[in-house]
């Protein structure tokens, strides 16, 4: 009986060890917050793991005890006696809930209670930007008084051979009587309407001055008598 009960306790303590030896993490070696770098959320998961056991972390934020999104992806983490850590970039929101999995080997499990996020969010980033200086002006490729001038320049025509050439009869031309002109000479010299009365009056004075010689003849010779 005693070496029975010697023997399953051999047995007992064996299978304990093996146990050990394979799984040596356990969940309390793990644990979750979450925090502000900055204005930006992060939440860090610690691995305090003394044996250095390579484990995977996942996060996922809860909704009504269930998984409504996967943050970031599966972050590997390497335990340590001062603490490895997993960070995952995350714009919490007051009092939300994640789950964090944990998983080494065989080992599986979350950490427990899920991680409740402060009841304050990341204050946002009020620092002032400072402004850039002001770019020079690039040197326009001509100044406007240069633009300005341009088109008068432009509109003044420059006399060519052939316009000089063909301005020479013009002024042949404008010497040589025209026709206007040679009625008015006609006109000056008498062939104009005037000339019927003008030849009227010349008539009259004619008569009256052969009348006046006549009369004083004839007064001359009574005198005679």
């Amino acid at each position: 009986m005693f070496g029975l009960a010697g023997a399953s306790a051999a047995l007992v303590l064996g299978t304990s060890g093996s146990a050990l030896a394979t799984d040596p993490v356990s969940i309390g070696q793990f644990s979750a917050a979450a925090s502000c770098d900055g204005s930006k959320g992060v939440i860090t998961v610690t691995d305090t793991d003394a044996t250095a056991t390579p484990a995977v972390v996942t996060v996922f934020l809860q909704n009504n005890n269930a998984d409504l999104r996967r943050i970031g992806r599966p972050t590997p983490v390497k335990g340590s006696a001062e603490g490895d850590t997993a960070v995952f970039a995350e714009q919490w929101e007051p009092n939300a809930e994640y789950r964090v999995h944990i998983k080494a080997g065989t080992f599986e499990a979350d950490i427990t209670p899920n991680l409740t996020t402060p009841a304050k969010a990341c204050a946002a980033d009020t620092t002032p930007t400072t402004p850039s200086a002001p770019s020079t002006p690039s040197t326009p490729a001509s100044t406007p008084s240069d633009s300005a001038s341009s088109p008068a320049a432009s509109r003044t025509p420059t006399p060519s051979a052939s316009e000089g050439d063909s301005a020479a009869p013009a002024d042949t031309a404008s010497n040589a009587p025209s026709p206007a002109a040679q009625e008015s000479n006609l006109a000056e010299t008498g062939a104009s309407s005037r000339t019927g009365l003008i030849a009227g009056i010349a008539a009259v004075l004619v008569v009256v001055g052969g009348g006046a010689v006549f009369f004083g003849m004839r007064r001359k010779g009574t005198g005679n008598r």
